[in-house]
């Protein structure tokens, strides 16, 4: 008999490996399992590790445990372990196994700091408390690269996974080299043309890796000058768009685009395989209720969120249609380029 304390990837995977050798496997820990099929979060449970749960719900012996461990304690050879459960009449129940498995994840050692120069943490001290681009938020010049960054956008992207936060070290490495070397953000010039505008923006949503894996953290800017003229920047933390703007990273701005690929409102409560859960038509130019991954712009002025605009999501993620995504988004550009701004002669 054994307990697997944790209902993460790991405790799963360490279950799936016992279950040829073990009588009874039990895995506890508090709150609803969650899939990362329906929530789009790879930190959750994900079907290549879940054959346990065939082996709960078919009947092997084997059981998922919805509650909490209130001590563990040596009897005899083995272990008793009160467990309080959160959906079950019995309230707490005593259980004895030959062994336990702690697999509940790691937690940030700041030992190695003196209190001088501690940083502030998050999520129960798991985390360093960062700004957008990864340095401390109470002492100035510390900065954190890898998965001890994903305190920002803990269980909502992929910083804390190497997919992920590949692409915030270069954003990184990008912002530093402008503070501390002088050289700024890479930008390209686009003109005036707002067809350039479109056609950089579909190559990017179509071709980006940054954008399709840390979707909703990181994004592209397109920087509309006061003399009309258009500039690109790639992968800005989205987070700190809005201050590096105001203090002029980006040179002068009259207004701009954000441009990220995300997930629809309340994504993760749909059962992805529910055919009766409503899909838009992949010919919907407006692609405002698309629930799977789709690029978005947000256009801003004066520091205001002012529009947005969604472009249709597709089975091949390929937005590139002429008149369901090329068309609406040339529309809305050319839009908020109207009167409000200046256009030098």
């Amino acid at each position: 008999r054994v307990l697997v304390i944790g209902r993460g990837n790991s405790a799963f995977e360490t279950a799936d490996s016992l279950m040829e050798t073990a009588a009874v496997i039990h895995l506890v820990g508090s709150g609803s399992l969650r899939l990362a099929w329906q929530s789009h979060y790879v930190g959750h449970l994900r079907a290549v590790n879940n054959n346990f749960l065939d082996s709960y719900q078919l009947k092997s012996q084997n059981a998922l445990l919805d509650g909490r461990v209130l001590e563990i304690r040596r009897d005899g050879d083995g272990f008793r372990v009160p467990v309080a459960f959160e959906r079950a009449d019995e309230v707490v129940k005593d259980l004895r196994y030959d062994r336990v498995i702690v697999a509940t994840g790691f937690r940030f050692d700041a030992s190695v700091f003196d209190t001088t120069c501690a940083p502030e943490t998050v999520i129960d001290g798991r985390f360093p408390a960062l700004t957008p681009v990864g340095e401390s938020v109470n002492v100035p010049g510390l900065y954190f690269a890898g998965t001890l960054t994903q305190g920002r956008d803990f269980k909502k992207s992929t910083t804390g996974f190497v997919h992920g936060f590949r692409y915030s070290v270069r954003a990184l490495y990008r912002e530093l080299r402008r503070r501390h070397h002088g050289e700024p953000w890479p930008v390209a010039e686009l003109g005036r043309e707002t067809g350039a505008a479109v056609d950089r923006i579909i190559e990017r949503v179509n071709r980006s890796s940054a954008l399709w894996q840390q979707f909703g953290v990181l994004g592209d800017l397109l920087l509309l000058a006061p003399d009309g003229t258009l500039r690109y920047a790639e992968e800005v933390p989205v987070g700190h768009v809005a201050q590096a703007v105001r203090a002029g990273d980006f040179g002068e701005v009259a207004a701009y685009a954000v441009v990220t690929l995300e997930y629809g409102a309340d994504h993760d409560r749909v059962d992805p395989f529910d055919v009766s859960a409503g899909r838009p038509a992949q010919r919907d130019a407006t692609g405002l209720d698309g629930r799977y991954l789709h690029p978005v712009l947000r256009w801003y002025r004066d520091g205001e969120d002012v529009a947005e605009h969604h472009l249709t999501e597709n089975l091949e993620n390929e937005w590139d249609s002429e008149d369901v995504h090329r068309g609406p988004l040339r529309a809305f550009l050319a839009a908020r380029r109207g009167p409000a701004t200046p256009v030098a002669p």
